[in-house]
Formats: structure tokens, C-alpha cells, sequence
């Protein structure tokens, strides 16, 4: 039997989806720090579960998430919610899991959570995980070049050529270290505080 794959978020609606896990209380909050993550940074859940404590990193009042290098900004509602997720993680209260190092504790002994379980739970709340990081990247790759997605976003450089080409990104004459256009900024529905944070140039 064929599965059909849905294809990558356009960027409205990926900034809804943005918008929804930032606002809707209904959701649990690791559904909604684990898909913020993906959406904003467009990072797959494997390496997300797998993000320890210590790549939060807080600088003063500023927050930032290490994925790569640079360590990306965390802009102010993200890092309200991340940090309050931090405080009150799930799977905590179990004997396995007293301490964990984990931002997304797993019932097990010292494993996190299982990407295949949060992404089944993210896509039941109307979150469709593989779109949403696809059209991250995408975004991403539109707006900078495909370089400084690499570093500062801890991905593979022939993934982000790859998926440069295909998205039809301006960058591919990019120069390593011309650094002197700035991202375009964005604003999620509904949430007119929040602007995606610019890829810190290398």
C-alpha cells in the first residue's frame, strides 16, 4: 500500500499553526514547546526529544536555544513558554526519572520521550509534524543562505543545498562570511509580539 505524504506547510500555514501552539491552552504544554521547536527552527522530533537542558541556555534576561553555532535567539513568548515547560516536565514524578537531563523526559531510565509517540500525539491535535518542519526549512532557506542554516540550525549542508534548490531559494551565489543582507522578520496570527528569530549570522 502507498503512503501518501502530505507536502510541506506553506508559510500561512505554518505561522497559524505557530500562532495556535503559542496561544491555545488547551494543548498540553510539551506538545506545544516540542512543536513550537520544529516549526520555529524547523527541527525534526528525533533531534528534538534528544535536546538536553543544557542547550537552553539563559544569558541575562535573553534565552537561547543551542542547535548549532551560533546558539539561536529565542524570542520572548517562546522562551515564557519553554522555560515554563522546563519548571513543570512531564514524566518527572516517576522513580526512573527523578533528574533527568532530558527537555522531554521518556518513562524509561534515563531515555527521553519517543518521537514516534509525540509526533502521533502532535498530528491528532491538527499539527503534521514531517509538513510542519518541511516548510520550515523551507522558510528558512528563502530567507538566508543555506550555510548559515547549517551552522546555526545543526543541519547537514548537503540536506539544505539540497532543499535550497528545490524551494528555489536566492542564495545559492552565496559567498561564506558575506554576511550583509538581514532576514525578514515574521509575524504569527494572532500573536503580533512574537517575530521568528533571525539565524545568528556565523
Amino acid at each position: 500500500m502507498k503512503i501518501s505524504r502530505r507536502p510541506a506547510l506553506s508559510e500561512d500555514e505554518r505561522l497559524a499553526a505557530l500562532g495556535r501552539l503559542l496561544t491555545d491552552t488547551e494543548i498540553t504544554m510539551r506538545l506545544r514547546v516540542a512543536g513550537v521547536i520544529v516549526l520555529l527552527y524547523a527541527q525534526p522530533l528525533s533531534r528534538v526529544v534528544r535536546l538536553p537542558l543544557d542547550d537552553v541556555i539563559r544569558d541575562g534576561d535573553a534565552v537561547l536555544l543551542r542547535l548549532g553555532e551560533p546558539s539561536s535567539p529565542v524570542p520572548a513568548p517562546v522562551a515564557a513558554l519553554l522555560l515554563e515547560h522546563i519548571t513543570n516536565r512531564g514524566n518527572m514524578n516517576t522513580a526512573t526519572n527523578p533528574a533527568s537531563h532530558w527537555l522531554f523526559p521518556g518513562r524509561r531510565t534515563g531515555q527521553p520521550l519517543g518521537p514516534n509517540h509525540l509526533s502521533a500525539l502532535l498530528n491528532k491535535v491538527g499539527i503534521p509534524i514531517a509538513a510542519a518542519c518541511g516548510g520550515a526549512t523551507r522558510q528558512q532557506l528563502l530567507e538566508l543562505p543555506a550555510p548559515v542554516v547549517t551552522d546555526a540550525l545543526g543541519h547537514h549542508d548537503k540536506t539544505t543545498s539540497r532543499l535550497r534548490n528545490k524551494t528555489g531559494g536566492t542564495w545559492s551565489r552565496y559567498a561564506p562570511g558575506d554576511h550583509a543582507r538581514s532576514p525578514i522578520g515574521w509575524v504569527p496570527r494572532g500573536t503580533s509580539e512574537v517575530r521568528s528569530p533571525p539565524v545568528p549570522r556565523a
